[in-house]
C-alpha cells in the first residue's frame, strides 16, 4: 500500500504540477496527449490506431497533429507484424518568427514488434521503416524502440501501478543519417486489462539541439 500511495502522489504530480510548470516555460516544455488504439479483429488479426496532439506548449499551440493506422497480424504470441499509414500536419515556426507555417506528410510504415519478460521486467522491440512524403519530397526512415515495463508492488499479476521507459532511435537514408532519438520514463496505472493511463517525461535530442516533452497516454485495446 505504501508503494500504491506514493505511486499516486507521483502521477498526480505529472499530470498537475508539471503542467503548470510548462506553462511557466513555454519555450523549454512542450506537451504531447497520446491515445493509441488497439481492436482484435480475430485469426491473428488486429487493427492499430492512434491520435496524438503535440503542442509547443501545454495546450493551445499546436506543434503537430498526428494521425496513424495499420492492420497487423500475430505470427506468434509475442511476435507481431503491421502495415500501416500515418498521416501529419506539422506547424513549425521559422526562425524567431511568431506566425507559423503549415507542412503535411503522408507517411507508410511497416514494423515488426517483439516481446520479452526477464523476471519482473517486460521489454517491447519495435523496428520501423517508413517511407515519408512530405510537401513533395521523398525520404526513407528507420527506427528502433526499445521499453521496459516494470510492475509496482509484490504481485506482477495483481500490481495496477508500473513504471514505464523507453529509448527510440531514429535514422535517414542520407548523407546524415542521425535524426533524432527519443528518451522517456513515466508511470503508468491500469485502470483494467486493456485499459492504461500514463504520464511521463521524454526528452528529445536532435542532431542540433533538443527538446523535452510532457507526454499523457491514454491505451486502449478491446
Amino acid at each position: 500500500m505504501i508503494i500504491l500511495r506514493r505511486g499516486c502522489r507521483c502521477l498526480f504530480f505529472l499530470l498537475f504540477v508539471l503542467p503548470a510548470t510548462a506553462f511557466a516555460q513555454p519555450a523549454d516544455l512542450g506537451n504531447w496527449m497520446i491515445y493509441f488504439g488497439n481492436k482484435d479483429l480475430g485469426e491473428r488479426w488486429n487493427l492499430h490506431h492512434e491520435v496524438q496532439y503535440r503542442n509547443y506548449n501545454v495546450v493551445g499551440d499546436l506543434e503537430q497533429l498526428l494521425l496513424r493506422t495499420g492492420i497487423g497480424y500475430d505470427l506468434t504470441d509475442n511476435l507481431n507484424v503491421l502495415q500501416g499509414y500515418g498521416y501529419i500536419l506539422s506547424k513549425n515556426y521559422v526562425g524567431g518568427a511568431t506566425d507559423k507555417i503549415s507542412v503535411e506528410e503522408h507517411r507508410l510504415y511497416q514494423q515488426v514488434i517483439t516481446r520479452q519478460r526477464v523476471g519482473r521486467v517486460g521489454l517491447q522491440h519495435r523496428y520501423r521503416f517508413e517511407e515519408r512524403f512530405v510537401e513533395g519530397n521523398f525520404n526513407f526512415r528507420f527506427r528502433y524502440f526499445l521499453s521496459l515495463n516494470v510492475p509496482l508492488g509484490t504481485d506482477r499479476e495483481t500490481s495496477r501501478f508500473y513504471l514505464s521507459a523507453y529509448n527510440e532511435v531514429f535514422v535517414t537514408a542520407t548523407e546524415s543519417p542521425f535524426d533524432r532519438n527519443r528518451l522517456y520514463g513515466g508511470l503508468g496505472y491500469q485502470v483494467r486489462p486493456g485499459l492504461r493511463f500514463e504520464a511521463g517525461y521524454m526528452n528529445q535530442f536532435f542532431a542540433f539541439g533538443g527538446r523535452d516533452q510532457l507526454n499523457l497516454i491514454t491505451s486502449v485495446s478491446f
